[in-house]
């Protein structure tokens, strides 16, 4: 599979990362598992998860919860290899008695869970899950740095901070020589939502994050790429937030460039996505083997320029 770079941390990751969030509970067991072995078929080696991903699910206990994490966990014993994994986990937000917040002490303990869960000494990549405003930021970028210096993380990630407060915090671990964030992974899709539409804790990767990136070289990933199946499903309409004559516009678009490379429209926003300059890397969160097959497919579809820049320019 190809890769690209994470940041600046000197590391290539797969191109497409699988997003674990729903394996093991949405998504039964034995069915989690053949997506998991299909993906390392496919060449594939970045896999994302979180300590509360699972919980409160229909298929789970609810006394333990962090169904992904442990299944992966089991996953990567059983198949012996944890040295071809580039593996993501979060910490942040609140499940169980697991309080939402990023203070130092929650910060330690929930990554101590989260590494026994997986079964493992190290997660390369460590995300801040949500901002946590009643945390001071020296607090949470040392709490860390703690983790980098006691090599329980290699990297920092961040998700769901609005673009000034990733800006505060790279300042404040560079001025205190702390590891800071090697990439933001926020809501993104081809579609753009209307101006002022919310999705509650969830923050949308808007046009300034991603000049901001390029310009420092922090990685891009994007969670719900594929806006849960909305593009290519007819019993799958589009959040109220997407309505207007803008994503009109661009779905118009994005179909006629899907005719025309013989590609699904799913493929075609994978596509113009990894094509992007910044490239986005984006989490693509399956159920079937058919579709992830398809998403897949996306990395043998190359957009000429003239068809990235009919996408980027369409409006309405």
């Amino acid at each position: 599979m190809k890769k690209l770079p994470l940041g600046k941390t000197g590391e290539e990751v797969s191109a497409l990362c699988l997003g674990c969030m729903r394996l093991g509970w949405y998504t039964e067991k034995e069915t989690s598992i053949k997506l998991m072995d299909q993906y390392i078929e496919a060449g594939g080696t970045f896999l994302d998860t979180a300590n509360m991903y699972g919980y409160g699910g229909p298929k789970m206990d609810v006394r333990t919860g962090e169904v992904s994490e442990r299944l992966l966990g089991e996953w990567m014993k059983a198949r012996g290899n944890r040295q071809n994994i580039f593996l993501a986990s979060k910490v942040g937000v609140e499940h169980g008695d697991v309080p939402r917040g990023l203070g130092a002490d929650l910060i330690e303990k929930e990554c101590e869970k989260s590494l026994r869960r997986l079964g493992v000494e190290t997660i390369d990549l460590y995300y801040a899950h949500a901002d946590d405003r009643n945390t001071p930021l020296e607090e949470m970028m040392g709490a860390f740095d703690k983790l980098i210096k006691a090599g329980k993380v290699r990297y920092l990630g961040v998700s769901n901070f609005r673009l000034w407060r990733i800006v505060d915090a790279q300042w404040i671990a560079q001025t205190h020589n702390w590891a800071d964030y090697c990439c933001v992974q926020q809501r993104y899709s081809y579609l753009r939502s209307k101006p002022g539409a919310s999705f509650g804790n969830q923050i949308e990767m808007n046009r300034d994050m991603i000049e901001y990136a390029g310009e420092t070289n922090m990685g891009l990933l994007a969670y719900s790429p594929l806006l849960a199946g909305s593009y290519t499903r007819a019993d799958r309409e589009l959040q109220e937030q997407y309505a207007g004559t803008d994503s009109e516009a661009r779905l118009t678009e994005l179909k006629a460039v899907a005719q025309e490379t013989g590609a699904t429209a799913n493929q075609v926003v994978l596509a113009w996505m990894l094509q992007s300059d910044p490239p986005v890397i984006p989490l693509v969160a399956v159920s079937k083997p058919e579709h992830l097959a398809e998403n897949l497919g996306a990395l043998e579809v190359t957009l000429s320029d003239e068809q990235m820049a009919r996408l980027n320019g369409a409006s309405g």
